[in-house]
């Protein structure tokens, strides 16, 4: 397993995603499916996740 791919996603959902207020608003007008669709394709860090992701 690429421990410094999981270690980048670990930095970036703490340092990134922890209380992001887009999130939070999709979550509240949509559903946690959209919110997360947003993220992966939309928002600059969940693309850098999905990146690292796929390393592994």
């Amino acid at each position: 397993m690429n421990t410094e791919a999981l270690e980048k996603i670990n930095y970036l959902e703490k340092r990134y995603c922890k209380g992001c207020l887009l999130k939070q608003r999709n979550r509240e007008e949509g559903s946690k499916a959209s919110a997360h669709a947003f993220c992966i394709s939309e928002c600059s860090v969940g693309i850098e996740m999905k990146m690292q992701g796929n390393k592994l």
